[in-house]
C-alpha cells in the first residue's frame, strides 16, 4: 500500500502536466484519453487499496520525505490511507472517470480542449492530495488547490463576463473557509506543536474540554467545512457556477468538491 498511495496522486499529476505542456502539440483523441486514462488509472489504483484493507491490511501513516524544515518545524510528506480516505478516493477517482470520459465527445469542439483536460486533472489531483494527505499543512495545500483549480474551470469560457464573474465569485466564497482552515491549523500548531493527524489526535486531550481554544479551533474547522460544500451563507456561487462547462458542474457541485466539507469533519472528529 505505500506505493500504491502514491501512485494515485502521481496519475493525474502526469496527466495535467502532459497535456498542460503538450496538449496543443498532440491529437484532440490523445489529450482527452491522456486526462480520463490517468483518472481511471488511479480509480484502479484505489480498487487495489481498497482490496488490501478488505483482506487485513492495517491503514498506512507513511513519510516519503521532508519537504519543509525550519529549526524544529518539520512538514514531511505523509499521506494517511484509511478507510475514510479510501472511500474518498474511490469516489473522486470513480466519478472523475466518467466525467472525463463524457468530456471528451462534449467538448471535442472546443479550441481551449487540452487547457480544459489539464484543469480538470489539476483538480483531481488536488482533491486526492487533500484527502490523502497526513498533516494538516499537505491538506490545506490541496484544500486551496481545489479552490484555484474551480476557479479556472468555472471561468473556463472567460472571453464571457459572466463566467470571469461568476469565478471570481466562487473564488472568493472559497477562500473564506481558506482562512477558516489556515487559522485553525495555526492554533492546532500553536497549542499542541504538531500537524500530523496522529500526533494531533494524541495529544489533543491536553486541550481543556469545552475550552475556548478547542472551541475557536471546532468553529474555524466548521467554516472551511462549509465553504467548501457550499452550505448556507456560503452556498450563493453555486448557481453561478454553472457559467462553466456542464462537466465541470458534474464534478463540482455532483461528485466531489462538496464533498470536501464532509471529509474535513470526518477526519478531525475525535
Amino acid at each position: 500500500m505505500e506505493t500504491l498511495a502514491p501512485l494515485v496522486l502521481l496519475a493525474p499529476l502526469v496527466g495535467f502536466l502532459v497535456n498542460a505542456l503538450f496538449g496543443r502539440r498532440v491529437p484532440r483523441p490523445v489529450v482527452g484519453w491522456i486526462g480520463a486514462g490517468s483518472v481511471g488509472l488511479g480509480f484502479i489504483l484505489s480498487l487495489a487499496i481498497l482490496i488490501q484493507l478488505l483482506t487485513g491490511a492495517k491503514p498506512l501513516d507513511q513519510t516519503y520525505f521532508t519537504w519543509w524544515r525550519s529549526g524544529d518545524f518539520n512538514v514531511p510528506f505523509n499521506l494517511y490511507v484509511d478507510a475514510l480516505s479510501t472511500l474518498m478516493i474511490l469516489v473522486i477517482t470513480g466519478v472523475g472517470f466518467l466525467i472525463h470520459v463524457y468530456s471528451i465527445g462534449y467538448m471535442r469542439e472546443d479550441r481551449g480542449y487540452s487547457r480544459f483536460f489539464a484543469y480538470m486533472n489539476l483538480f483531481v489531483l488536488s482533491m486526492l492530495l487533500l484527502v490523502l494527505s497526513g498533516n494538516l499543512v499537505w491538506l490545506i495545500i490541496g484544500w486551496a488547490g481545489v479552490g484555484l483549480s474551480s476557479y479556472l474551470l468555472i471561468g473556463f469560457w472567460f472571453e464571457r463576463t459572466s463566467a470571469v464573474l461568476a469565478a471570481r465569485k466562487a473564488f472568493v466564497m472559497n477562500t473564506i473557509g481558506d482562512v477558516g482552515m489556515i487559522f485553525a491549523a495555526f492554533l492546532i500548531f500553536l497549542n499542541l506543536r504538531v500537524m500530523d493527524y496522529t500526533a494531533i489526535f494524541g495529544r489533543v486531550h491536553q486541550l481543556p474540554k469545552g475550552g475556548l481554544v478547542i472551541t475557536a479551533i471546532c468553529l474555524l474547522l466548521l467554516v472551511g467545512a462549509v465553504a467548501k460544500s457550499a452550505q448556507l451563507p456560503l452556498h450563493t456561487w453555486l448557481p453561478d457556477a454553472m457559467e462553466g462547462p456542464t462537466p465541470v458542474s458534474a464534478l463540482i457541485h455532483a461528485a466531489t468538491m462538496v464533498t470536501a466539507g464532509v471529509y474535513l469533519v470526518a477526519r478531525m472528529h475525535l
